[in-house]
């Protein structure tokens, strides 16, 4: 054998050694990835909080009568059943709806009603176009690019939210206080232990548990609130999502995901007009930052800063804000999963493991791709100078929110919202 045929056939074998080693290790990971979810799957709270615990569930609603009659409504009545009328407090804002959210909210109130449920429903006739037609004075207000003064759509939800907790300030000034507030919107979620896993995330112990929405699965919905651990936006929108190892090495064991920011709503895309509702989410905090002083509470970045055509997410900034971020920590988790709508909800609770064995190699590897070929802090370095810039113009310009700034402007429109 010559010394050429040595080395070729030398590489030949070095070559086949390295795919064996390959498919052994890639069949080792995903067995144990897949008998993890698996174990996680049936370890989960199926049928009761694992604490007693009293609970304000906030909500608001806009245009979303369907999902009210068909899902929301009898899933709410199950889990206030469940956790007792005397442990919960429902609040509901709806905020001028074009369909007949307020007959479907209504209806639910008669129930809650009758099974005796503290609770504050407000409906409000104000609508978009209202809201648009106000004169421009005050805050959320903004100069969008042809010079028209728009509203912005990030203060607008703040300010909703915000009313949604009113009653929260009330019943403490009474002696009434609860342990967790649960956001609650319109989600469909069929089953209370939903809830109460979301509600043992870590076993009880965070500044904010989230659960993981689909709109078309197996894509995430979310993109505007969520940053893995170090605070950067998740790299692609099908499991394994994180570039972070520590956050994609929990969503591997079906661990709560350490992240620092997560609300896992309204999903961002290069649409230009959203006539949908609100949010779709379901979260978890701990009560006491809510009635603190000063009150922990939902908001936009500046006016000033918003001009530069950049934007951050309320569900983002509140994490921000809240002492309890870095003290207890703020989760992601993957046993909860919820859909907006029935055939979602379905797609990611099949009888056998949510995630193909497929759909695992296939994330694994599209993940280490872009992680590789990562080029997002481009973007993030565009922001940051301009955030640095206006930082500059004023000494009384600060804003804590960094992680949460991307670059869009977003106005309120009579049918929902869209970016300029």
């Amino acid at each position: 054998m010559t010394p050429f045929s040595a080395r070729r056939v030398l590489r030949n074998r070095l070559a086949r050694a390295l795919i064996l080693i390959f498919i052994i290790w890639t069949s080792i990971e995903l067995h144990l990835i897949q008998r993890q979810i698996c174990e996680a799957e049936n370890n989960a709270v199926r049928h009761h909080p694992q604490k007693r615990e009293r609970i304000y569930i906030a909500s608001i609603n806009w245009n979303n009568e369907l999902v009210l009659r068909s899902h929301w409504n009898k899933a709410l009545l199950r889990l206030v059943s469940q956790l007792g009328p005397d442990n919960v407090f429902v609040s509901i804002y709806e905020s001028g709806s074009y369909d007949n959210t307020k007959g479907a909210l209504r209806e639910l109130d008669w129930e809650l009603e009758r099974l005796r449920v503290p609770r504050n429903i407000t409906l409000s006739y104000v609508t978009h176009e209202d809201e648009i037609a106000a004169p421009a004075r005050g805050k959320g207000w903004i100069e969008a690019p042809g010079g028209k003064t728009q509203l912005r759509r990030i203060p607008y939800l703040a300010r909703i939210r915000n009313l949604g907790l009113l009653p929260l300030h009330d019943l403490a000034r009474k002696g009434i206080v609860f342990d967790k507030v649960l956001f609650l919107n319109d989600v469909v979620f069929t089953q209370p232990s939903d809830v109460f896993e979301l509600l043992n995330t870590n076993s009880g112990e965070y500044g904010a548990a989230c659960s993981l929405d689909f709109s078309k699965p197996p894509h995430y919905y979310d993109t505007f609130a969520l940053r893995d651990s170090k605070g950067n936006e998740a790299i692609m929108q099908t499991w394994p999502y994180f570039g972070s190892a520590v956050s994609r090495h929990a969503i591997k064991h079906m661990a709560p995901v350490p992240v620092t920011s997560c609300w896992n709503g309204m999903g961002m895309d290069h649409s230009f007009l959203y006539v949908i509702g609100f949010n779709f989410y379901l979260v978890a905090m701990p009560a006491k930052p809510f009635l603190a002083s000063p009150p922990l509470r939902f908001r936009g970045i500046p006016d000033s800063l918003a001009t530069l055509h950049l934007e951050g997410s309320e569900c983002c900034l509140i994490h921000v804000d809240n002492p309890l971020s870095v003290e207890k920590g703020v989760y992601l988790n993957p046993l909860v999963r919820v859909g907006y709508n029935g055939p979602a909800y379905a797609a990611v609770h099949p009888m056998m493991n949510w995630l193909s064995t497929w759909g695992i190699l296939q994330g694994l590897w599209v993940n280490r791709f872009h992680r590789l070929y990562d080029t997002s802090w481009l973007k993030v370095e565009g922001i940051r100078k301009r955030v640095d810039g206006w930082r500059r113009l004023d000494s009384k310009n600060h804003e804590d929110g960094h992680i949460c700034i991307i670059n869009e402007m977003q106005v309120l429109h009579r049918y929902g919202w869209i970016h300029v």
